[in-house]
């Protein structure tokens, strides 16, 4: 299991990647994700699937029009079809994405150019998939997203405790739609209101966030 600190450390490293090599996922690349996937599922009551060498999803116009090259792998952001699955997704997807990171890989949130391929996934009743995460070795490291000023996404302030200032240095560093970041953090007592700006992907971006201040912060029940 990845530790916090190993997640801040590939947090700071990632950016989004379309172009992938040639080359297959390694097998034990594959088992530890499926594994990181049984017990992420097992938390969150989510069905995330790895999809391994399915050349359709990002093949043809779709494909042509997000810049993708070589796309064959991605993870499948499956869940029961309810109001908490946009966050639920963006929180735990997030989790993936660091840890393929660590595990050398390079990755992509997409919501729209990809094709889907209901026979490359399972749904269980009542459930659908929400979005796709591709991943591949990366033909290079990708180039850091525009991020709003601290600022503009919180009230932290001199005064601020170090715990929430580290949490709020880490959500600066969030990917998200067209780069747009709209969330806000707010410190109320020794809660966090994390608040989402309504858009099409605004409570996905938030569970992102929500992922990385916890993270950062090395706090998990105070943030809602």
């Amino acid at each position: 299991m990845v530790t916090n600190e190993e997640l801040l450390v590939e947090m700071e490293k990632r950016h989004s990647v379309r172009s992938y090599k040639d080359m297959p996922l390694e097998e034990d690349v594959i088992k530890e994700l499926n594994f990181e996937i049984k017990e992420i599922n097992k938390e969150s009551g989510l069905h995330i699937q790895l999809i391994v060498n399915e050349p359709k999803a990002f093949s043809g116009f779709l494909g042509k029009i997000g810049s993708f090259s070589n796309a064959v792998n991605y993870l499948a952001l499956i869940g029961r079809d309810d109001d908490e699955l946009d966050e639920k997704c963006g929180f735990y997807g997030e989790k993936l994405v660091l840890i393929a990171q660590k595990l050398g890989l390079n990755t992509c949130w997409v919501a729209g150019t990809y094709k889907n391929i209901h026979e490359a996934y399972m749904l269980n009743e009542g459930e659908k998939l929400l979005l796709v995460i591709s991943l591949g070795y990366g033909v290079n490291a990708g180039v850091p997203h525009k991020n709003k000023p601290i600022e503009e996404i919180s009230d932290v302030n001199e005064t601020s405790p170090l715990w929430y200032k580290n949490g709020i240095s880490a959500v600066v560093l969030a990917p998200s739609a067209m780069n747009r970041q709209n969330f806000t953090f707010k410190l109320v007592g020794d809660e966090v209101l994390a608040k989402e700006i309504p858009s099409k992907w605004g409570k996905v971006d938030l569970g992102i966030a929500k992922f990385h201040f916890v993270i950062g912060s090395n706090k998990d029940s105070n943030i809602f």
